[in-house]
């Protein structure tokens, strides 16, 4: 079982968030997206999930995406239940007013 200090070292601060992002490669023109709660809520209520795995994919256009899968308590991904591979990019769906943006 994973401790509590383990846990915390997947958080960061806002300040860490927003150097992390700023040190984005110039060459990758999206900033990033979005997946709705109800799309990832279907990969976490699957029996056994205990976390999220990505994996970076490229689409048939050449744009970048992320392909999400549940993973269970042995860390193995569960690709018999639903996976995610697309998301709505930023831009053009990007929070103009975040904190992370500058």
């Amino acid at each position: 079982m994973e401790n509590a200090q383990a846990r915390a070292r997947h958080l960061i601060t806002r300040e860490e968030a927003v150097l992390l992002v700023s040190r984005r490669p110039t060459r990758v023109i999206g900033r990033g997206g979005h997946v709705p709660r109800d799309v990832i809520d279907r990969i976490f209520d699957q029996p056994g999930c205990t976390g999220l795995r990505f994996y970076f994919g490229t689409k048939a256009d050449g744009s970048m995406t992320l392909v999400f899968v549940g993973v269970d308590e042995r860390e193995c991904d569960m690709t018999d239940g639903p996976i995610v591979g697309d998301h709505y990019p930023c831009p053009p769906f990007c929070d103009a007013t975040s904190a992370l943006i500058r």
